[in-house]
């Protein structure tokens, strides 16, 4: 018998192109702002095209603002945006009012822009409870636990599917970081499992507070993380508002339309700090490794695309910032106005029915509180 010579199964060109499918970014706008796909680009009217610029600038100076008052110490926890403009309005404004909205801690612009109110995000960061309570609107509060809001909107898709709603899913956004979560594979696999309408956002913004990217996990990309789980996924410029959108939109429509979960991941950038309590980017990244992404600015970009079609000025977006920060000024007095919840109040939610020592509790601080 022959020397059987070779390898039966050739693993290292497995490894070598398992990520080929998922590294085409989808991108309409390029970061020189030149249009790329001519044919897309045109399906949006100048009215949509100026009302994603105004989104972003109102993202923007809501990151300019809420920094302030976080630096006043008028706010507890906050994460700032400023960077993913472009990804996280993009990204929102392709899902209709009856769809479930799973934010994480970084979310706040698109939970605002989703129903609740810049005062109740506000409130949230301030731990004030009725930051929490959004009514009828189909918005959960943001999760600080990482990845943990995947199983949460894995569950709220099922049960769409089972009530038979037509039209709706769930979304839901984490991190890079997010994916080397095992919330995060429970979440998609069981979304998968089920087939059930679900919309996974992954914003890569490239670090996991000071862990790159690259040291986090060996996958190429973070799109084909969802493929073993038989998700369709694709990967989309996130600096590009309206590559984001488009690509969304459609991963929203596929998920209605009852062919299960999708996900899609935005590469972006986080500009500044991890969070408003204090660490230090240049300590973990350097200027060099920077530029490429500040030239990728998304509002530059959209900047030379409405002022080259005369429909954006810089007086324009001054104005509109300085209007937009004055709003949120008045949000903050109404969100420092607003009671806290009492002692007793929040023994009394804890449960629908309270437990004997919960009852015992509250009798205890009512008769405190009564004072």
């Amino acid at each position: 018998m022959a020397k059987k010579t070779g390898q039966a199964i050739d693993f290292a060109s497995i490894k070598a192109t398992m990520s080929d499918p998922y590294k085409k970014t989808f991108q309409i706008v390029d970061k020189d702002a030149k249009i790329v796909n001519q044919e897309l680009f045109d399906t949006f009217s100048d009215d949509q095209l100026v009302d994603f610029m105004k989104k972003m600038v109102w993202e923007r100076a809501l990151h300019e603002q809420t920094m302030n008052f976080s630096r006043q110490g008028r706010l507890g926890f906050y994460a700032p945006t400023y960077g993913e403009e472009a990804s996280e309005m993009g990204s929102v404004s392709a899902f209709k009012d009856q769809d479930f909205l799973f934010p994480a801690y970084r979310d706040l612009p698109e939970l605002i822009q989703h129903g609740a109110s810049v005062t109740q995000g506000f409130l949230w960061s301030k731990g004030n409870a009725v930051g929490d309570d959004y009514g009828d609107q189909r918005n959960w509060f943001p999760q600080i636990i990482i990845g943990a809001q995947y199983v949460e909107a894995a569950g709220a898709a099922l049960g769409i599917k089972k009530n038979g709603e037509k039209d709706a899913v769930s979304f839901v956004y984490t991190g890079d970081g997010g994916t080397s979560q095992g919330d995060f594979y429970e979440g998609v696999n069981f979304a998968s499992s089920f087939q059930a309408p679900a919309v996974f956002m992954v914003q890569n913004n490239g670090w996991a507070i000071s862990v790159p990217r690259k040291k986090q996990t060996a996958a190429e990309t973070l799109a084909q993380k969802a493929v073993a789980s038989g998700v369709p996924s694709i990967q989309v410029d996130g600096m590009d508002v309206l590559a984001t959108y488009i690509a969304t939109k459609e991963a929203r429509d596929f998920a209605a339309a009852g062919n299960g979960p999708v996900l899609v991941e935005t590469l972006t950038y986080r500009y500044g700090a991890h969070s408003s309590a204090g660490d230090d980017p240049s300590r973990y990244r350097t200027k060099e490794e920077e530029k490429p992404w500040f030239d990728a600015d998304p509002l530059i970009r959209m900047r030379k695309i409405l002022g080259d079609k005369g429909l954006w000025s810089q007086d324009q977006e001054d104005k509109l910032t300085e209007e937009y920060k004055d709003s949120f000024k008045k949000s903050m007095k109404e969100a420092e106005n607003t009671p806290t919840q009492s002692v007793v109040d929040m023994l009394k939610t804890t449960f629908e029915e309270p437990t004997p020592q919960i009852k015992a509790d509250i009798a205890r601080f009512e008769a405190k509180e009564s004072k």
